[in-house]
């Protein structure tokens, strides 16, 4: 099953993990949870930072 990155729209995205995928255009970490898209920065140490798309940073 293919994805399209729910920021870019961009078709390059793979899967990291269980139900986890990541954008290769805008290097996001996204998941589907209750209907609802959260998204995730990748931070230098490999963590993931949660992005609040409420405080409009996209």
């Amino acid at each position: 099953m293919s994805f399209k990155c729910p920021v870019c729209g961009g078709l390059q995205v793979g899967r990291v993990g269980s139900d986890q995928y990541y954008c290769w255009n805008c290097f996001l970490e996204f998941n589907y949870a209750k209907g609802r898209v959260n998204l995730y920065e990748v931070a230098e140490d490999g963590s993931l930072l949660a992005i609040d798309e409420s405080a409009g940073i996209i």
